[in-house]
C-alpha cells in the first residue's frame, strides 16, 4: 500500500517528523521484530541494519513499536521481519512491500503513527493474476486515482484534532461493489449505513476514506476491530494511518477440472488434444460451475523422436512449446485442397483409442512443412512473425529461440540427441550458434521452420488463454522439477546442472524402490550467482499463458533425492543438500568397518538362496570371490546400469529367459545391499541407505552397530537436516514466487520433512491433498472435511489410478474405505457406481480446501454411460515404470460433453450447494457468484471497532456496498 500524507497549504515546511510504527505480533522466545526499508533510517534494504521494534504488553496483546525521525519529503518501501538475536531472518511478512510517502510540507515535530497488521500469505494469494485478472478481474468501474494507491489528507487544525485515516485492502470484492465504514460517530453515519463513510478505490485493491452515500450494505465478518488513542499522552499523534487488515469475508473457495493436453479429444483435433481445444474445455468448465482448468506440462519433449518423448516432464526446452499440440488447419487461411484432403485422411487414421505419439508427430510436422513451403516468403516477412523472433531472441537474457532451433537441427542432422556425437557442436558457444542460425546457412529454411512452428504454437495457446481469462477461467500450468539430460538447457547452460547425477524420489507410496527420473540435479550455487535468472525466465514465460501453476515435486526446492548417473533405480540415493555422517562421528560411535558397510554384502549362501541352480553361472559372470565365500561385483558390472546392460548380452541368458526379470531384480537387490553410501566427492562422508534395516548387510551386524546405525538413520532423515532444508527453500522459492504474479501451488506428496508445511504456509503456497495418500501416518484415508484451507484437494491425480480404477483394484481396501469413510458395514459394490463417485466427489467439493480440482475421468464416473471403458485404461501414468507410454485419450469428445446438460447441471449443483464460487453468465459477459458469502454476511451484526478521538468514542464496521 502507498501511504501519502498529502500537502497542507499554509503550513511552513520544517526539517523533521517523527514516524511511529505499531504492529501487534506474538513472537517466540529469542525472536524480535524489525522493519527493513529502502531508505537509510530503515536499513537501506539491509535487514541487519533495519529499525528494531520494541515489545509492549497491552492487555492480551503484544504490541511492537519503533520510532524514527525523518526529514520532510521522506519516502520509502518497507516490510516487517521476524529475526533472531543475530538478526538472521526467521520470517518475512507476505505480499508486496509497503510504500510510504511523507509530503515536504508536514510541520516540524509532527507525529505520524502508522498502525499496521502483519500481512499473511493467505491474503496475498488474492493479488495473484488468477484472482486479480481472471476471477475478480474485469473493468472496475471505480473512480481510481491516476497515480495508484496514493492516499491524501485534507488540511487540518493540528492543535485540536487527531485525524484517523481508514485504509483497507479487499482483493475479493465483487465487480461493481465498493467499501464503506459505519459507526456511532456522526462522521460514520451514527449507524445509519446509508450515511456512512464511503471509501474511494485507490488502486492496488486498496480503498481510502471519502464521504459518499452508501447503498444496500452488508457488514464484514469476524471479531471486533479495536482502535484506541491516548489523547492525553505527552506526544499524541497528529495522524493515525490505520491499516488493520483486509476486509473479512467468508473464505473464498473454488473448483476446477484437470486433464492432460494430450488426453483431450475433439471433432477438430488431429490424433491428440490441441491448444485450440482448450476453448471447448473452458466452455464446459464454465457451464459446469468450475473456475479452473489444469494441464500437465506442455513444453517440447522431442528428445528421442519416438514415443519415449510422450513423457511430459522430460523437457527438451523449458521455453519451447510442444509441436504435438499444434492445429495444422489454423496455420493458414489458404490451405490447398490436396493438403486439406491429407488432413482429413490423417484425422481418420489417427482417431484411435489412445494417442499414437510417433504417427501424430510425423503427420503434423509433415503437413506443417508443406504449408510453410507454400507460404514461406509471406510468413517470413510478416510483422507479427518478426516481432515474435525479436521478442524471444533476448528474452530476459535467456535467448531460447535460436538455441532451440539450432538444437533441433543438430538432433535431426546427427540423428541423435546425444551431444557427444555432435563433433565440434558438442559444446555450445555463441559463435557456433550464430553460424548455425545464419540466414546464409544452407539449412536456413530448417531453422526458420522451427521458428515458424513455435510462432504458431504461441499464437494458438495465447488465443486459448485469452479466451479462458474472458470466461473467468484460471488456466493452470505445470512447472516440471527437471529437464532432460540431453536438452537445450543443459547444452547451453551446462554449468547450471550437475551432469554426473540424476534426480528422483526415495521410496514412497508410488514405488517401494524409489523413482529415478533421469534428470540431472541443479547446481544451485551456480544458479544463485545471477539470482536464479534461468528460473525467473521460466516463470515469466509461463505467465504469458497461465494465471496459476503447479510446482512439480516442491520438496526438490528444500532438498532433492540425488542419485549417481549410473543408477537405474531410485533406491540408493542421498538428499542434496544434507548434513552427512562424518567418519569421525561414526568412529566415536564404534563404527569403523566402512568398506564392509558401504560395499555390497554378497556371501555364497545369499547367491545360492537367490539364484538356486544358476548361482554358479551368475557368480562366474558377475562376481569375483575376493576371499572364501565372500564375493564382490566385477568391474564391468559394478553399477545398476552395467548390470542391466550385461545381463542383456550374456550368451548364457538363454538358460533363464523366463526368469530374466527375476534375476535382474535379484542382482540389483545385491548391489543395493549396503548400509552406508560413501560420498563420491568426499570419501570421509557417509549417508545411511534408505530402509537400511531391510538389508541382509544390516541384519548381519552386531547389536551395538545396529542400534547406533538405527539412531543415526533417524537423525539423518528426520532431525538434523530441517534447518538446512528450510534455509535452502527460503533461498529459492521466494525467487520463483516473485518472478510472476501467477497463483502458485506446490505438489507436496511423498516423504514430507517437518519444515515443508510451515515454509509453504509462510510463503503462501497452496499444498495438495489426495485422499488415498494422507499426510497423517496413522491414517489410511484422508478426511477431506479436515483439510487445511491452503490446499488443493482431489480424489486422484495423474500419478495414480483414477477414482474408479482405485475403487475396483483392491477388494479389501475397498471394504475398509466403505466401512471407515462411508460409514457402512455392508459389502460395497465391486464397481465404482455413479452413487459412489458422487459421494467421493461430494466429500471433496464440500471440503474447506481453497480449491477442489477433479481429473476429468473422475467426473465422467458420475454417469454410467461414460464408464463403458475399462477403468484401468484411464490411468495416465505408472510411476513405477520409467518408460511408461503417456497416451491416454478421452473416449468421448468435448463437443459431445458440452451437449450433456444432465452432467453439467449435476456438477454445477454440487458446486453451488457447496458454497464454492462459480462463473455466471451476465448481460455484459461472465461474472462471479458465491451466494453463500452474501447470505452469511447478511446475518452478521458485528465486525465493530472502537475509536477514541479527543475523548470521544465511536464504533465502526467495514461494509461492502
Amino acid at each position: 500500500m502507498l501511504l501519502n500524507l498529502g500537502s497542507h497549504s499554509g503550513i511552513k515546511s520544517r526539517s523533521t517528523v517523527t514516524l511511529v510504527f505499531r504492529l501487534p505480533y506474538y513472537t517466540q522466545w529469542g525472536q524480535s521484530l524489525l522493519i527493513c526499508g529502502s531508505q537509510p533510517p530503515l536499513g537501506s534494504g539491509n535487514v541487519k541494519q533495519g529499525l528494531a521494534l520494541s515489545p509492549s504488553h497491552q492487555g492480551d496483546e503484544l504490541i511492537w513499536y519503533a520510532k524514527v525521525s525523518v526529514s520532510a519529503g521522506f519516502s520509502c518501501e518497507y516490510s516487517y521481519y521476524v529475526v533472531d538475536d543475530n538478526r538472521n531472518v526467521l520470517r518475512r511478512e507476505a505480499g508486496k512491500k509497503r510504500r510510504f510517502t511523507l509530503p515536504s510540507d508536514v510541520p516540524e515535530k509532527a507525529v505520524v503513527e502508522i498502525r499496521d497488521l502483519w500481512q499473511e500469505a493467505s491474503e496475498s494469494l488474492f493479488l495473484s493474476s488468477a484472482f486479480k485478472d481472471v476471477i475478480f478481474g474485469g473493468e472496475k468501474d471505480l473512480d481510481t486515482d491516476e497515480e495508484g494507491p496514493d492516499v491524501s489528507l485534507k488540511s487540518l487544525d493540528w492543535q485540536d484534532s487527531i485525524v484517523v485515516q481508514f485504509m483497507i485492502r479487499c482483493s475479493k470484492i465483487e465487480h461493481g461493489a465498493s467499501i464503506g465504514v459505519t459507526g456511532s460517530a456522526s462522521q460514520l453515519g451514527k449507524w445509519k449505513t446509508q450515511d456512512g463513510l464511503r471509501l474511494k478505490y485507490a488502486g492496488d485493491n486498496t480503498w481510502k476514506a471519502e464521504f459518499h452515500e452508501l447503498t444496500d450494505p452488508t457488514l464484514e465478518l469476524g471479531p471486533n476491530r479495536e482502535l484506541s488513542v491516548d489523547s492525553q499522552s505527552i506526544h499524541p499523534p497528529n495522524y493515525i494511518v490505520l491499516a488493520d487488515g483486509p476486509f473479512r469475508v467468508t473464505a473464498w473457495r473454488g473448483s476446477g477440472v484437470a486433464i492432460p493436453m494430450f488426453s483431450i479429444r475433439s471433432t477438430d483435433d488431429l490424433g491428440v488434444g490441441e491448444f485450440l481445444d482448450l476453448k471447448l474445455l473452458v466452455d464446459w468448465a464454465v457451464e459446469s460451475g468450475f473456475h479452473l482448468v489444469q494441464l500437465l506440462p506442455i513444453n517440447d519433449t522431442s528428445v528421442h523422436r519416438m514415443w519415449w518423448d510422450s513423457y511430459p516432464y522430460s523437457s527438451l526446452s523449458v521455453f519451447a512449446l510442444h509441436p504435438l499440440y499444434l492445429r495444422v488447419q489454423a496455420l493458414s487461411d489458404d490451405i490447398p485442397e490436396n493438403i486439406k484432403e491429407e488432413i482429413l485422411k490423417m484425422k481418420q487414421q489417427l482417431d484411435k483409442k489412445d494417442v499414437d505419439y510417433e504417427a501424430t508427430m510425423a503427420a503434423k510436422l509433415s503437413i506443417s512443412k508443406k504449408i510453410f513451403d507454400l507460404e514461406k516468403e509471406k510468413i517470413l516477412n510478416s510483422g507479427s512473425f518478426k516481432t515474435f523472433i525479436s521478442e524471444n531472441e533476448n528474452f530476459l537474457e535467456q535467448n531460447w529461440l535460436k538455441p532451440y532451433a539450432a538444437y533441433c537441427f543438430l538432433r535431426d542432422f546427427f540423428e541423435t540427441s546425444d551431444r557427444t556425437q555432435w563433433g565440434s557442436f558438442s559444446h555450445f558457444s555463441s559463435e557456433k550458434l550464430e553460424k548455425l542460425v545464419s540466414e546464409d546457412a544452407l539449412h536456413h529454411d530448417v531453422i526458420f521452420f522451427h521458428y515458424y512452428i513455435q510462432f504458431h504454437l504461441h499464437k494458438q495457446l495465447s488465443e486459448a488463454a485469452d479466451y479462458a481469462r474472458k470466461k473467468k477461467i484460471v488456466l493452470k500450468g505445470d512447472l516440471p522439477i527437471g529437464v532432460d539430460r540431453n536438452s537445450v538447457d543443459t547444452w547451453v547452460y551446462p554449468n547450471l546442472f550437475r551432469m554426473n547425477t540424476s534426480t528422483g524420489a526415495p521410496p514412497d507410496y508410488f514405488d517401494k524402490n524409489g523413482q529415478n527420473w533421469g534428470f540431472p540435479t541443479y547446481n544451485w550455487e551456480e544458479m544463485s550467482k545471477d539470482n536464479y535468472a534461468w528460473w525467473r525466465a521460466r516463470l515469466t514465460q509461463m505467465a504469458k499463458y497461465f494465471t496459476a501453476y503447479r510446482i512439480d515435486h516442491i520438496l526438490g526446492f528444500f532438498r532433492i533425492w540425488e542419485l549417481p548417473d549410473h543408477a537405474a533405480t531410485g533406491l540408493v540415493g542421498k538428499f542434496r543438500p544434507s548434513i552427512a555422517l562424518s567418519q569421525e562421528e561414526l568412529e566415536k560411535e564404534g563404527i569403523w568397518d566402512f568398506n564392509r558397510l558401504s560395499c555390497p554384502y554378497v556371501r555364497q549362501e545369499i547367491l545360492q538362496e537367490k539364484f538356486g541352480t544358476f548361482w554358479t553361472v551368475i557368480a562366474s559372470n558377475f562376481f569375483n570371490e575376493y576371499q572364501k565365500l565372500c564375493y564382490e561385483f566385477k568391474e564391468d558390472c559394478n553399477t545398476e546400469k552395467n548390470i542391466i546392460s550385461k545381463l542383456k548380452t550374456l550368451p548364457e541368458k538363454s538358460l533363464w529367459l523366463e526368469k530374466e526379470s527375476k534375476i535382474q531384480s535379484d542382482l540389483l537387490e545385491l548391489i543395493q545391499n549396503i548400509v552406508l553410501i560413501r560420498d563420491p566427492e568426499d570419501p570421509r562422508k557417509f549417508y545411511p541407505r534408505f530402509n537400511l534395516e531391510d538389508t541382509s548387510n544390516f541384519k548381519a551386524l552386531d547389536e551395538h552397530s545396529k542400534n547406533v546405525l538405527k539412531r543415526l538413520y533417524y537423525d539423518y532423515y528426520f532431525c538434523r537436516q530441517e534447518d538446512l532444508w528450510r534455509q535452502n527453500a527460503m533461498k529459492t522459492l521466494p525467487v520463483l514466487l516473485n518472478s510472476s504474479d501467477m497463483l502458485a501451488c506446490g505438489e507436496d506428496l511423498g516423504l514430507i520433512p517437518s519444515c515443508v508445511h510451515p515454509v509453504m504456509q509462510e510463503l503462501g503456497l497452496i499444498g495438495l491433498r489426495i485422499q488415498r495418500m494422507p499426510n497423517e501416518p496413522d491414517r489410511e484415508f484422508g478426511i477431506p472435511s479436515q483439510y487445511p484451507y491452503m490446499t488443493v484437494c482431489a480424489p486422484s491425480c495423474h500419478d495414480c489410478s483414477t477414482m474408479r480404477a482405485w475403487w475396483e483394484e483392491d477388494e479389501e481396501r475397498r471394504c475398509r474405505f466403505y466401512r471407515d469413510v462411508v460409514g457402512c458395514n455392508d459389502i460395497p459394490p465391486p464397481r465404482c457406481t455413479p452413487d459412489i463417485a458422487y459421494y467421493i466427489i461430494q466429500q471433496h467439493i464440500q471440503a474447506p480446501s481453497m480449491w477442489a480440482i477433479f481429473p476429468l475421468q473422475d467426473m465422467l464416473a458420475l454417469k454410467d454411460e461414460y464408464t463403458t471403458r475399462p477403468a484401468v485404461e484411464e490411468t495416465i501414468n505408472d510411476p513405477t515404470n520409467p518408460k511408461h507410454y503417456w497416451r491416454y485419450r478421452l473416449h468421448i469428445t468435448l463437443d459431445s460433453l458440452l451437449l450433456d446438460n444432465d452432467l453439467k447441471n449435476l456438477v454445477k449443483d454440487m458446486v453451488i450447494n457447496s458454497g464454492r464460487s462459480y462463473p455466471v453468465e451476465k448481460n455484459n459477459g461472465i461474472g462471479v457468484a458465491a451466494a453463500s458469502e452474501k447470505k452469511q454476511a447478511e446475518k452478521v451484526q458485528e465486525g465493530i471497532a472502537t475509536i477514541q478521538i479527543n475523548g470521544s468514542s465511536s464504533n465502526r464496521s467495514s461494509i461492502p456496498v
